[in-house]
């Protein structure tokens, strides 16, 4: 071989060593958190903005992106954002809550570094701290495909985020010392839906569009429809499901899920309607969905709600299945993992409950109501402080006697694989989140879980999903595969209640030190409490 075609060989090697190892594209961002006032619901208040923005602005990205979010807060109090529903593979670093954060202090910033690591779907960030939530401060995640891995689906002409939520006119610092002086979050004033009462969305006849629907509300499951369309389900919180129409579909605190909607009626304007579900008053907000050629405006009544039955919701919720043949962010089937095939490590029964503890109300998981320690848990796992959480307070089933408070955690192995059931014993709805992970949903039913409820159990085709509802006096199971290591909060999604106790942190770990199962500490991490002045 000549010389010159020994160096065309090794520039090809070079390049294609290059490309290989090319790392995922960044984007950067620069965020600032301000207070401003907006009139979402006709009379001014109060409302958090980013960078000027209510609701947020949207981050579109690509599965594994890095991003790099430099977060400025220029509110009168600490302040940290949440990314709800991205996994953080290996980096609960950057989860954003206060048991894994030091929150920003005013005028001050810090910039989160996360990748949106084998994921596609539709999620969203919000305010972890205090109520900040009631105020505002959220908004969309889109993940969107590589070019190169297929979607189960034609791609769409467009696509339409809506973000949608109940809303008060109460501030959130009156409601936060509503709550801390022991009474109940009152009842909500109005659902939004983009911050708004009122928006239009507008596409071509014939054409197809996405929904991407989340309900990013403190306490209310909502219901979504669109006058005269059916919707196509074609993915929740980033899973490919079984393509079924829908008339409407329940959504409940903290999930998301996206819909095709072809404009296939007569060009006029339609009803796009989310309602409050198991409400005594039921709140309603209206947008348009706007033909381009339409000139005829909205008319007649509002698509009906269904039944407003926890037992019609149940049954609808058992008809979302997963798309076993599509691939996920990567082009391996998704029913690849067999997970109705391993037999669980432990079982963990959770119980929720609504105790008065020194005369003022809280909530609680199995009799603990959590309270925030001042340093994050995170630090002083890391540091070996001693006296900021316990891993004895909380038990895996639920125990009688006077609930108590505590910072609690449980502890799991790396890899193990867990079978947890949500026992819901009040007479209202439940929302349970997991952060770091997305766990499968493979059962629901009424009364108290026992042992013989695994025959019900849906251990082929059910969804993956972050965020599962609990019907009143009943059960869902979930199984989850504890792959992702870290301090990862476990949390009630109606934020009234974790915020008064109803969350604990699930601490997945090895003694094995290992970049391939946990990043280091990062260089900017805010230090506080009994972590401050220490060095990593």
């Amino acid at each position: 071989m000549g010389v010159l075609a020994l160096l065309r060989v090794l520039v090809c090697c070079c390049v294609l060593v290059s490309v290989v190892n090319a790392e995922d594209p960044y984007r950067y961002y620069t965020w600032t958190v301000t207070y401003g006032t907006a009139s979402p619901i006709g009379a001014p208040q109060q409302v958090i903005l980013i960078n000027g923005q209510f609701p947020g602005p949207r981050l579109d990205v690509v599965t594994n992106d890095n991003i790099i979010l430099n977060l400025i807060n220029k509110l009168d109090e600490p302040f940290l954002l949440t990314w709800n529903g991205i996994k953080q593979r290996k980096n609960s670093w950057q989860d954003g809550v206060l048991g894994t954060n030091c929150p920003i202090p005013p005028n001050s910033n810090y910039t989160y570094k996360f990748q949106t690591k084998d994921q596609i779907g539709t999620f969203f960030y919000f305010p972890s701290t205090q109520m900040h939530r009631a105020a505002g401060g959220y908004g969309a995640i889109n993940v969107y495909q590589r070019p190169r891995i297929p979607i189960p689906y034609p791609v769409p002409t467009g696509d339409f985020t809506l973000l949608i939520g109940d809303w008060f006119k109460t501030g959130h610092k009156v409601l936060r010392q509503s709550l801390d002086s022991g009474k109940l979050l009152p009842s909500p004033d109005a659902v939004l839906i983009n911050g708004q009462t009122r928006s239009t969305f507008s596409g071509d006849p014939g054409k197809t569009y996405m929904f991407k629907i989340s309900n990013v509300g403190l306490s209310t499951s909502i219901n979504f429809r669109i006058q005269g369309h059916k919707m196509k389900l074609v993915e929740v919180e980033g899973s490919h499901t079984v393509q079924n129409y829908y008339d409407s579909l329940d959504i409940h605190v903290g999930q998301s899920a996206a819909f095709l909607v072809t404009l296939d009626q007569p060009s006029k304007d339609y009803y796009i309607v989310a309602s409050t579900r198991f409400t005594r008053r039921v709140l309603t907000a209206t947008a348009v969905l706007h033909y381009s050629n339409s000139r005829t405006p909205v008319s007649g009544p509002l698509p009906a709600a269904p039944p407003n039955q926890p037992h019609w919701s149940m049954q609808q919720a058992r008809t979302l299945r997963w798309n076993l043949t599509a691939n996920a962010a990567r082009p391996n089937p998704q029913g690849s993992f067999h997970y109705g095939k391993i037999i669980p490590s432990r079982t963990i029964v959770l119980a929720n409950s609504a105790p008065l503890i020194n005369g003022k109300q809280r909530y609680a998981v199995n009799q603990v109501s959590y309270v925030n320690a001042d340093t994050p848990l995170k630090l002083a796992d890391y540091f070996n402080i001693p006296g900021v959480f316990s891993v004895n307070a909380l038990q895996s089933l639920p125990s009688g006697g006077p609930a108590s408070v505590g910072t609690s955690i449980i502890t799991a192995a790396l890899h193990e694989f867990l079978e947890i059931i949500f026992q819901n014993n009040e007479k209202e709805i439940q929302s349970w989140h997991l952060d770091g992970y997305d766990f499968w949903v493979v059962g629901y039913g009424k009364g108290q879980w026992n042992r013989d409820q695994r025959s019900k159990y849906n251990l082929v085709d059910t969804l993956t999903r972050h965020t599962a509802q609990v019907y009143p006096n009943s059960w869902t199971a979930i199984l989850v595969s504890l792959d992702n290591q870290g301090m990862w909060n476990v949390r009630s999604a109606q934020w009234a209640r974790q915020y008064l106790g109803q969350q604990f942190y699930l601490k997945v770990w090895t003694p094995v030190k290992s970049l391939a199962n946990e990043y280091d500490m990062p260089s900017n991490a805010l230090l506080c409490g009994k972590a401050k002045g220490r060095h990593p």
